[in-house]
């Protein structure tokens, strides 16, 4: 199928490689790809707040007009760089089932995401469109296939699959963050949170709140990968119970 570039956004045909080449005036050797790559670096390097137009056409070696003629605006460079760093899923794999895929497919998911932090708090402009989103959300569709479930169904699990893992990402990457820039350890945050809440939390006002604390789960930092797999295992199980249901 031809893509008609001119009925896309921008910034999709951007993406897609469909946009008209720069006319006259790039630095000879500059391309779209570096342009998006030097964005890259300066957000991996100093965090997406510093991500800036002038500041990536100085990683890229030119001029902050000459990146107007690759990318329209910071926000298109911010999803064309996202796209980039989540490259292609892994191969699929033929001998697993849709629940051992889903799950490859979510750690991997999980693997992208924490090695470039950066990304989790780009912002959102709309539904998967670039091609490495719709290739991972490819890849995640595949393993239904032979599910008995509705192809909305099967959308609805991905979309409920794939916010869990952002929202676990992003808060186990905030986490690390905010212990990094305090020079303290998981234990040691934990350990302080639960001290903090023996001394605020009343039993007899808060009393399951209080059961908690006096256990004290919230002094100990567990194993967020361990995290990660009890709310991934307790998704699944519920999409077994409704593929069960439909069968």
């Amino acid at each position: 199928m031809e893509l008609d570039s001119t009925a896309l956004p921008p910034n999709i045909a951007a993406a897609w490689g469909l946009r008209e080449r720069p006319g006259k005036g790039p630095k000879p050797g500059l391309s779209l790809d570096l342009v998006v790559a030097a964005g890259i670096r300066v957000a991996t390097a100093e965090g997406i707040g510093a991500v800036s137009m002038s500041k990536v056409a100085a990683a890229a070696g030119v001029s902050t007009m000459a990146l107007y003629r690759y990318v329209r605006s910071k926000d298109e460079l911010l999803e064309l760089m996202v796209d980039a760093c989540i490259d292609a899923p892994p191969p699929l794999d033929p001998a697993l089932d849709w629940r051992d895929g889903l799950t490859a497919w979510a750690w991997a998911v999980r693997t992208v995401y924490l090695a470039n932090a950066w990304a989790l708090k780009a912002p959102i402009s709309g539904p998967p469109a670039t091609p490495h989103q719709l290739a991972w959300l490819e890849a995640g569709l595949h393993y239904l296939t032979g599910a008995p479930l509705s192809e909305a169904q099967k959308m609805s699990v991905m979309l409920l699959l794939s916010g869990y893992v952002r929202n676990e990402a992003t808060l186990t990457a905030d986490i690390t963050a905010a212990t990094a820039a305090a020079s303290a350890t998981m234990d040691d945050a934990l350990a302080m949170y639960g001290k903090l809440l023996r001394m605020l939390v009343d039993p007899a006002k808060l009393p399951a709140l209080g059961r908690v604390v006096e256990a004290g789960v919230l002094e100990r930092a567990d194993d967020p990968t361990e995290e990660f797999l009890f709310g991934l295992e307790r998704i699944l199980d519920g999409v077994g119970l409704l593929i069960a249901r439909q069968a």
